[in-house]
């Protein structure tokens, strides 16, 4: 009897347990007929470091930015790319799509983890509109198990379309959008019902990770989620595919409506750091005070400063041809906090016609010359003999590279200099000195440094090539002007800091900046002789002028950058106490006409270093131990020696000060009938002494133009045993090996010809020809230059130049190998 007693009373426990948990979920579903109730709640204010409010945040959804529409009033192209990639099957399920949830479940076992909800637009309306702000992140059983009922009810109590109005109405777009209508106004300045099939598209690719893809912080992944969203539609037969790839094609101009914020691009930049630490709902729901690291009037004093610059550069009285330049962002940093001062992405955050809401601070661009520095830093810190006094040598080089085809560096004016120490080539822009120390410090180890530096835009090494030198890969304003201040920060790396503190409504604290770390990522003495290099007025003059723009009245150092195709120019620079980056351009990447960096970017970094630093003190760079100068000979960069004329003193880590005498420059005797060296014939009254240029090989043509006597030269004349070994030097300029070329089929073939180019270096030489690799000849010149042209041939070809000495003997340089496709 008890055992049956038992069996009896087990039976109804495990009866009443799951009609008890059912009865429990139910009980604990709210009421769909609150989808349309809204709670008010208080706002949340985001102030500057001194107090003063830069925008007041509502809940959108109960007032504000969020205005309802009914169903014929959302445009349809919307509600295509809606269901096209969130829910096609929404007219079909009834609330709860099977099919998907199994996919999703699919997904989530090949990846070992959740990343796929399965949820279809009902679902989302339920947990959105009906389920409790803490349940809503929630990832259970529990909650999708609510949600999925409640989907159910909804669809029995609302018809279809009621519900994708719903969805519409209340999902997040971003930038506080909530709701078709709002996203439409705060993207693109205009109502939902006048929105363009590409701009639907992007829309619908926002919501599920608004942040991430904001097109104004991250235009190119916004515009790869969009054609996502149109491909979709048109496997779904939604739009043609000629549709699609028309919309997908259509420049977008994005213009928020107008709505009261100051320092609207730091704010949104701000309002993204707590949508990621405390989550929407707290911003929205919670009134919280968050106090920046914002100074609002230096703020608007550099907004005030690009406007003029620029009014300034298109004005048509000053430059007649105009400059084309409509955009500019500047930031601004606290060296040893890491605290952004001043943020501004463009010098008017609702003008549509210059994309003004993109932030161009956070934008990727390619940095041109400004990324310069950090090759160098990497240069000092892994080449053993690189010091700032190591000559590089600026002459027509063909770097080879991994695909196998040459790369030849030109100069900012198409000039070369010959041997330039690292000093003047980094402090001058020098552009073939730079990818020869990119060279010899290879890729991978600069791009290793740009990464600890805070540059996380830079992708990995394997992306890029010696043309990183020039600024090939993009980065963003805010990281590259980090990078810099962690120079000024005795190579401790600075991160960007917005946030000062989160108070809830009560006063009380909710979060606060803590100092972050800031490892050494650059030895303190490298980035010392960065700074030394970039503050020192007379290592750029050569290029710059020893008073341009770039000086101030107090120590600073700064680099200008210039992309080829004046598509972004840049000027980065800093004190011991700020950091200061100004980028100049077009949104749209529309090139500029003839704007550098000196004449667009560095007036602008200068009014408003001068801003900064009102009433700040000057100070020096403070100079770490393990640094010592010495004198060096120019431009050899060895200790001088009796015959160097010209010396200058140089910093150099501890260690790495040469050691050997300066071997360049040689004391010789010559005959002064003759100009040769003198031997034990020349009378004593005829015996002169000069001093003698002993250069590598490709700097002898350099040497020879400035108006050296060449040793080399002198020895070839002299008899003996010297005399039969020292032979001149032919090399072969253009076409550089490894080429290729490919023929134009709309032009004459007699019309596609490619320059030829031989140079020897010695006046011993008759003549010089330029040969095929079958002995035909291609072109010949009296004297040690030709200059001609080929016309191209299909197939591969040997080039050699030939050198034919006055007594009859050949030199031949290296062959050329050229492909003609």
């Amino acid at each position: 009897m008890r055992w049956r007693r038992a069996a009896v009373f087990v039976g109804f426990a495990l009866l009443a347990l799951p009609i008890g948990a059912c009865a429990a979920l139910w009980l604990s579903l709210p009421s769909v007929t609150r989808l349309y109730e809204r709670a008010p709640a208080p706002s949340t204010k985001i102030l500057d470091r001194h107090g003063r409010l830069l925008f007041e945040i509502f809940d959108p959804r109960a007032a504000g930015r969020h205005a309802p529409l009914s169903a014929d009033q959302l445009p349809r192209c919307l509600r295509l790319a809606t269901l096209a990639i969130e829910d096609a099957r929404f007219y079909e399920h009834p609330g709860v799509d099977v099919i998907g949830v199994l996919r999703a479940l699919w997904t989530n076992l090949r990846s070992g983890e959740v990343v796929a909800g399965g949820s279809t637009i009902t679902q989302q309306v339920a947990r959105m509109l009906l389920l409790e702000p803490e349940a809503r992140a929630e990832r259970t059983l529990w909650r999708k198990t609510r949600e999925a009922l409640l989907a159910w009810q909804i669809t029995q109590r609302y018809t279809k379309d009621e519900v994708l109005a719903l969805y519409l109405n209340a999902v997040y777009y971003g930038n506080l959008a909530y709701g078709a209508e709002a996203a439409a106004q705060a993207y693109f300045g205009k109502p939902a019902r006048a929105l363009s099939l590409g701009e639907c598209a992007l829309l619908a690719g926002l919501t599920q990770a608004p942040a991430s893809y904001d097109p104004f912080t991250y235009p190119e992944r916004a515009l790869a989620r969009q054609r996502i969203v149109l491909q979709r539609m048109a496997q779904l037969g939604y739009v043609s595919a000629q549709e699609a790839e028309e919309a997908a094609r259509t420049p977008l101009r994005f213009a928020p409506a107008p709505f009261a914020i100051r320092a609207p691009h730091f704010v949104n930049l701000v309002r993204q750091q707590l949508e990621e630490q405390l989550g929407t709902e707290a911003l929205l729901r919670e009134g919280l005070i968050v106090t920046t690291t914002l100074d609002l009037a230096l703020n608007e004093a550099v907004v005030a400063i690009i406007r003029t610059h620029l009014e300034q550069l298109n004005d048509r009285r000053l430059h007649p041809a105009g400059h084309n330049v409509r955009n500019a962002a500047v930031v601004v940093l606290d060296v040893s906090s890491g605290e952004i001062l001043a943020l501004v992405g463009s010098p008017n955050y609702f003008d549509a016609s210059i994309s003004g809401a993109v932030n161009a601070a956070l934008a990727l661009r390619q940095p041109g010359s400004a990324i310069k520095p950090i090759v160098y830093a990497a240069a000092f810190a892994h080449l053993p003999r690189f010091t700032a006094a190591t000559p590089l040598f600026d002459v027509r080089t063909a770097f080879p590279t991994r695909e196998g085809l040459p790369y030849v560096p030109i100069n900012y004016d198409g000039q070369h200099r010959g041997p330039i120490s690292a000093r003047e080539a980094l402090a001058t822009s020098n552009n073939v000195a730079a990818v020869s120390v990119l060279q010899q410090v290879g890729v991978e180890r600069v791009v290793a440094l740009a990464h600890a530096l805070g540059i996380a835009s830079l992708r990995s090494a394997e992306h890029y090539g010696l043309a990183l030198a020039l600024g090939s890969g993009e980065v963003r304003l805010l990281e590259l002007t980090a990078a810099y201040a962690a120079f000024a920060n005795a190579g401790r790396r600075v991160t960007p800091v917005a946030i000062r503190e989160v108070r809830d409504a009560q006063g009380r604290l909710r979060w606060q900046a803590r100092p972050a770390d800031a490892p050494q990522v650059v030895d303190a003495r490298i980035a010392w002789l960065i700074s030394d290099i970039l503050a020192d007025p007379l290592a750029r003059a050569p290029t710059f002028g020893e008073f341009s723009v770039l000086r101030l009245a107090r120590p600073a150092a700064v680099k200008t950058g210039t992309t080829t195709d004046f598509r972004d120019n840049w000027t980065v620079g800093y004190t011991p106490r700020f950091a200061v980056g100004v980028w100049v351009g077009n949104a749209d990447g529309e090139p500029m006409r003839n704007v550098s960096g000196v004449s667009g970017a560095a007036p602008i970094w200068r009014q408003v270093m001068q801003a900064v630093h009102q009433g700040v003190p000057a100070r020096e760079f403070p100079r770490p131990l393990g640094l010592v100068q010495a004198e060096v000979c120019v431009p050899s960069g060895l200790l001088p020696t009796p015959e160097c004329p010209y010396r200058r003193r140089e910093w150099f880590i501890a260690g790495t000060v040469p050691t050997q005498s300066d071997t360049w420059h040689r004391r010789v005797k010559l005959d002064a009938r003759t100009g040769r060296l003198a031997d034990v014939t020349t009378p004593p009254a005829y015996v002169i002494e000069r001093v003698a240029l002993d250069v590598p090989p490709a700097l002898r043509a350099w040497a020879r133009a400035q108006g050296w006597l060449l040793f080399d030269e002198l020895a070839a004349h002299a008899s003996g045993a010297d005399a039969q070994q020292t032979l001149p030097l032919v090399r072969l300029l253009r076409p550089d090996n490894g080429a290729t070329y490919r023929l134009a089929s709309e032009l004459p073939e007699a019309a596609q010809r490619v320059p030829v180019e031989a140079l020897a270096d010695s006046t011993l030489v008759a003549s010089v020809r330029v040969l095929l690799g079958d002995g035909s000849l291609v072109a010949q010149a009296e004297g040690r230059h030709l200059r001609a042209t080929w016309q191209l041939r299909r197939g591969e070809h040997w080039f050699v130049a030939e050198a034919r000495l006055r007594d009859g003997r050949i030199v031949r340089s290296a062959p050329a190998r050229v492909v003609v496709r």
